[in-house]
């Protein structure tokens, strides 16, 4: 919580108790019979009153804010909390009532030396009433203080959820880039061999590609038009194995504009049709489409299986429980994720919403 706000909740509290002591002294001179050649007894009546009002309730209400509830009521301790809130209102009335009697010498107060029991009586009310004022104001520094700190760790939780989310973030993100690169970089190096010039242009692709993975991904949203930019060149490469024209069916529909979206939300789950279609000789074994549409933006990825090939091995492929974690962190809930998985095919549709 800032500094200005505590201060101004400390100021908001004392100006009204000094308004209520007010109203207080104000009914009581209106209603007594104190005439004007009086004065120097209105006088130390006020000094009095306002040693009454105040001593007892400065020295409870900071011991109680500083003291009482970091070293105990922070800590549960609840009884020895209320023993000292009590002791200390009490130390705080004694306190006041010794200056009262120092600085008073004339009026009421003297009176009380004078009338044995009676003095006596008075003085123990004027302590007892001393230690309730006290006592209240130190309750509510208490409060204060708890409502402070109650928004002080509300704070901290929320930056540390924060720092969580990022570092949540930036694991999976981790594990993420560099499995994009290996997979290039392996088409990439079966096709040196074959043709070399198609595989110049292919490192370039892979240049933009990296250049797109270290620099553009940092921030939390990118333009969707680079992201399906980005898609295009990966499906470009990982058609390097087969020479099935037909092998990839990518298409988008709607207006890209400047809409924006998470950095490479959709290209794990490419990456994975590429993974598990497993004969590249099938006619649209994979299919891409992205649809963009007025507040959303939506991915269909399927892939079909050739139940007579064999199976890819699970190496190298990211699991939808990781991709899934990421998509909560980002859109917390905002998104919308269907699988739908058959003998022969596999289907991803995946909606969310755009900045």
């Amino acid at each position: 919580m800032k500094k200005s706000f505590i201060i101004l909740l400390h100021v908001g509290f004392w100006a009204c108790y000094f308004i209520l002591i007010f109203i207080v002294l104000g009914v009581y001179f209106r209603s007594s019979d104190h005439a004007v050649n009086q004065t120097p007894r209105v006088i130390n009546a006020l000094k009095s009153i306002m040693i009454f009002a105040f001593v007892p309730s400065v020295i409870a209400y900071f011991f109680n804010y500083f003291f009482l509830f970091p070293k105990y009521l922070q800590q549960k301790k609840y009884f020895l909390s209320v023993i000292l809130g009590i002791g200390i209102a009490a130390g705080a009335a004694l306190v006041g009532y010794i200056l009262i009697r120092l600085a008073i010498e004339t009026g009421n107060l003297k009176d009380m030396d004078k009338g044995g029991k009676n003095g006596r009586s008075t003085a123990l009310s004027v302590i007892a009433v001393m230690t309730f004022i006290g006592f209240i104001c130190g309750m509510v520094a208490l409060i204060i203080k708890g409502f402070i700190t109650w928004v002080n760790e509300i704070k901290l939780k929320e930056n540390f959820r924060e720092k969580n989310h990022q570092m949540e973030m930036a694991l999976i993100k981790s594990q993420l880039d560099p499995h994009l690169l290996f997979n290039t970089i392996n088409n990439i190096d079966a096709l040196i061999l074959t043709d070399s010039v198609t595989a110049s242009e292919y490192l370039n692709k892979l240049s933009d590609i990296m250049r797109f993975i270290l620099y553009e991904t940092k921030p939390d949203q990118i333009l969707l038009s680079k992201e399906i930019e980005y898609i295009g060149k990966y499906i470009s490469l990982q058609k390097i194995r087969t020479a099935n024209e037909n092998y990839v069916n990518f298409t988008v529909t709607g207006i890209v504009g400047a809409k924006s979206i998470a950095p490479m939300v959709f290209i794990p789950f490419i990456e994975n049709a590429f993974k598990h279609a497993n004969n590249k000789k099938l006619e649209n074994a994979i299919t891409v489409s992205i649809h963009i549409m007025g507040e959303t933006v939506q991915l269909v990825c399927e892939n079909k299986f050739d139940l007579k090939a064999s199976l890819p091995d699970a190496y190298g492929g990211l699991g939808n429980d990781l991709i899934e974690k990421r998509l909560d962190l980002i859109y917390k809930g905002k998104q919308k994720l269907q699988i739908i998985r058959t003998d022969d095919r596999y289907c991803i549709d995946l909606t969310i919403p755009y900045e």
